[in-house]
Order: structure tokens, then C-alpha cells, then sequence
């Protein structure tokens, strides 16, 4: 049986357990009506026959043995009643019309109680009642009447259940069927939509749900909800495979224009004997300089793909010492601009190598917008709900239209495309710190310039990224 339905669709799993458990309880409360109704009607005919015989045992005292009524042939109650004594030998028992057993023997010595019995008489059947006639002793009363109006309700109770059972399985076939269609349509459009996104790789389709399953408790059904969920993974996916595509996109415009002028310089270099050795230097430098543009690029692409931090690398970082450390070699690096550091100690978990990354792209990006000796401010210190490490300079700032996109990769604005640099520099900073569980913004400082504010939540409620 279990071999025959796991070769079902589950619909029609669901649908046959669904009808056969339904039409189980059907047929067991028609099997009971059914017990019930027969043993009622033979109770009604049994109370009869018990008071039919007090009413014969008052009116038999003086007949010692023999048949009283005799009329088996008819429906009419008593049919046939006669006494019966103990001692077979006893006179008067030639022609008893109802059969006499040991049983009534025993009944009439006083050694057995009353019983029911059924009977067939002259090809009628008949229920008997054998009992002890009440203050004698050694004679008993039979009486019977015939049962066929008893039979023939019991078999038309029969025949009605069983017509309703017929008709509640039926029933519950349909139900059932009807069930596990209502139930699994959900399965079946997950099905169909997975079946087309699979056919035109397109994440974009969805799982249709009708209006009523989007309501307050419809949404609670674990069906709906997995189609719900299945929808919202979609949404995720969707947008990944836009972010890969545009990452795409914007990596090959970016890495056009220095691969365009190296292939210039390596030409122009190739031809190095028509060349003055001030245009080889020239060119080689320009080379040079590209190569390491490029590298950086690729270097920022393969950091930013990656979307977590290696676990087996996580550790205590003091970040107070790594703050410091990040800011004497953005010191070495924009000597023209001053660094300040207001650091408290602190402690998060993290990978030291990437924390140290994240905070060197905020301070070169804060000196690249500075001026000529503006100074870049760095303050670390414990706030209302974790850590908050600031970098400010005192540049331009940040425009309202510029605001919503300083984190998107390759995004530059107008101020930032003369100077060097991929656009990737933020984006990266900001994915280090959601893999570290930090918060980073950025917002204009209140007297000019801009602010990155990085925060990281309470160590008990820090997550590093998986």
C-alpha cells in the first residue's frame, strides 16, 4: 500500500487519505446507528413479550401443562404461549407447539433465570421468551411472537444506512478531492513558476495569490505562507542577479577606458626605437601607473564579491589601537592633510586586516575631499547602543542628490570624477562593516564638510556576517 502511494501525485496521496479517512468515521457512526437501531427494535419486541407474560402467568395458574394460544400464523401478539413442566414425563405435553429444550427444563425446576430465544416457527421466524411463572415452582411460561416486523425494520434501517454510506463516500471523495486541490493549489503555482523562471531564467515572475489568501488569517495557512516566502526569495534573488548584472555592466565601463590606454602605452612602448628616451619614461611611467590602477580595480572587485568574512579569522580587535594605527599611515600617505585622533578603548570582534581596510578607504576618502591642510577628524567613543567611530573632513560635504548613492560601487559625483579613483572605496567599506554586524552612514556635517558615521552595536548583540 505505501509502495502504491508514493507512486501517486501527492494531490491524489491527499485527496484518497482524505476520503478514506472520512469515509471510515461515516461508515463506523452508520455501523453504530445501524447496532443501535436493531437492538432497539429487539428491545421493544422483548418488553412485549415480558409483558405479555405476567399478563398470561396471572390468567394460567390452574393449567398444569400444555398450550394456551396458538396462533403462529398471525402477526397479532401473543402468537403462541404455553406452560412447561419440569418433568418431561409430566401429563398433558403431547402437541406443545414451541420447541422445549434442557434449557426450559432447567427454567422450570428454577436452576436457570429467564431467557430470550429466536426461533422458527411453522417457517416463521419468532422471538421466545422462557421464564419461571412467579410464585410456583416447577412449570415455565413460554412465550413468542413473531419477529419478521422486527427483521424487516432492522433490514430497511440496513438499507437506508448503507444508501447513506454509499452517498458519504461518494461525498468524501469529492471533499477529499476538492481538499487537497484547494489546499496544494499554492504547490502547484510554486511548481508553474519555478518551471518558468527555470525555461526563461528570469526571477522576475511570481506566485500568483488570489486576493482572499493575501487577507489577516488566510496568510496564516502554512501553504500560503511557504508560497508568501517563496515570492519574497524570489524578490532576493531578482535583486542579486540585478546587482550581479550591473556590477558587470559597471566594471566593464570602468575597466575600458585604463585597458584602452594601456593597450595605447604597450603599442606606443612597442615602438620604443622611434621613441626619445623622455617619451620611453613617459610611457612607462604612464604604464605603470595604469597597471597599479587596474590591479587596485580588480582587487576592489574580488574583495566586494566576497559577501562574508572567514570565520576561522575573527577575533578581539582592540579598535582604539587599529584606529590610531589606520591614521599615522593616512598620515604617511596625504602629508598635506592633518589627521586628529579622539579615541576611547574598545573592543569589537572582527578580522583586523578588513576593519584596518575599511578604515583607510574613510580617511583616504575624507582627504581625497579635503583642502590643502583642512584637518580630518577621527573620534571613537561609546554611545547609547554600542560603539560609534566618526571620520569628518572639512571638504565641500556631500549633496542632497548625492546623498542616497555615496555607497553604490562606482557611483562618483560630479566633484569626484577628477579625481583618482574607481568609486568602489565606499561600497567596499560599507559591506565590511554590514560583515562585521556595524552600521555605516554618511550625513553633512552641521559648520561644512562630511561625516561617516561607523557604529557597531553591543558585543552581545554583534553578529559577525556569515
Amino acid at each position: 500500500m505505501n509502495r502504491l502511494l508514493a507512486r501517486r501525485p501527492l494531490r491524489a496521496r491527499l485527496a484518497l487519505i482524505t476520503s478514506a479517512a472520512v469515509a471510515l468515521v461515516a461508515l463506523g457512526v452508520l455501523a453504530a446507528a445501524y447496532v443501535v437501531i436493531r437492538y432497539e427494535l429487539v428491545r421493544q419486541l422483548d418488553l412485549q413479550l415480558k409483558q405479555q407474560a405476567g399478563i398470561i402467568a396471572q390468567q394460567s395458574h390452574d393449567v398444569r401443562s400444555g398450550v394456551l394460544y396458538d396462533q403462529c400464523a398471525y402477526l397479532a401478539a401473543p402468537a403462541c404461549a404455553q406452560v412447561v413442566p419440569a418433568d418431561p414425563a409430566a401429563p398433558g405435553q403431547r402437541g406443545l407447539a414451541l420447541p422445549v429444550t434442557g434449557a426450559t427444563r432447567r427454567v422450570a425446576a428454577g436452576t436457570l433465570g429467564a431467557h430470550y430465544s429466536d426461533i422458527t416457527h411453522h417457517g416463521h421466524p419468532m422471538r421466545m421468551l422462557t421464564a419461571p411463572i412467579p410464585g410456583e415452582k416447577g412449570r415455565a411460561l413460554q412465550v413468542a411472537a413473531r419477529s419478521d416486523t422486527v427483521d424487516q425494520g432492522v433490514r430497511q434501517a440496513g438499507g437506508y444506512l448503507a444508501a447513506v454510506g454509499g452517498v458519504g463516500v461518494l461525498l468524501a471523495a469529492g471533499l477529499g478531492y476538492l481538499a487537497s486541490r484547494t489546499s496544494l493549489r499554492p504547490v502547484t503555482r510554486i511548481a508553474a513558476t519555478a518551471e518558468r523562471i527555470a525555461a526563461t531564467r528570469d526571477p522576475a515572475h511570481r506566485i500568483e495569490l488570489p486576493r482572499y489568501e493575501k487577507r489577516g488569517a488566510r496568510r496564516q495557512d502554512e501553504i500560503t505562507r511557504l508560497a508568501t516566502s517563496f515570492n519574497t526569495m524570489l524578490g532576493e534573488l531578482e535583486e542579486a542577479v540585478a546587482a550581479q548584472r550591473r556590477l558587470v555592466a559597471d566594471a566593464s565601463h570602468e575597466l575600458r577606458t585604463p585597458l584602452t590606454a594601456l593597450r595605447t602605452n604597450a603599442e606606443l612602448l612597442a615602438r620604443a626605437d622611434r621613441l626619445t628616451a623622455a617619451q620611453r619614461d613617459r610611457a612607462a611611467g604612464a604604464l605603470g601607473r595604469q597597471l597599479r590602477e587596474v590591479t587596485g580595480m580588480v582587487n576592489d572587485l574580488i574583495e566586494l564579491a566576497r559577501d562574508e568574512e572567514p570565520q576561522p579569522l575573527v577575533e578581539q580587535v582592540r579598535l582604539d589601537l587599529l584606529t590610531e594605527r589606520c591614521a599615522a599611515e593616512a598620515r604617511g600617505h596625504w602629508p598635506g592633510t592633518p589627521f586628529t585622533a579622539d579615541v576611547t578603548e574598545a573592543t569589537v570582534p572582527g578580522v583586523p586586516a578588513r576593519l584596518a581596510r575599511l578604515l583607510s578607504n574613510l580617511l583616504d576618502n575624507a582627504a581625497k575631499f579635503s583642502p590643502t591642510g583642512a584637518m580630518v577628524e577621527v573620534r571613537l567613543a561609546r554611545a547609547e547602543g554600542g560603539i560609534d567611530l566618526t571620520v569628518r573632513d572639512h571638504g565641500p560635504g556631500i549633496a542632497a542628490e548625492d546623498l542616497p548613492y555615496v555607497f553604490d560601487r562606482f557611483y562618483r559625483s560630479r566633484q569626484a570624477r577628477a579625481l583618482p579613483g574607481s568609486g568602489l572605496g565606499l561600497a567596499m567599506a560599507r559591506q565590511i562593516a554590514r560583515a562585521h554586524g556595524a552600521e555605516l552612514t554618511a550625513e553633512r556635517a552641521e559648520t561644512g564638510g562630511a561625516r561617516f558615521r561607523l557604529r557597531f552595536p553591543h558585543q552581545g548583540e554583534q553578529k559577525t556576517s556569515r
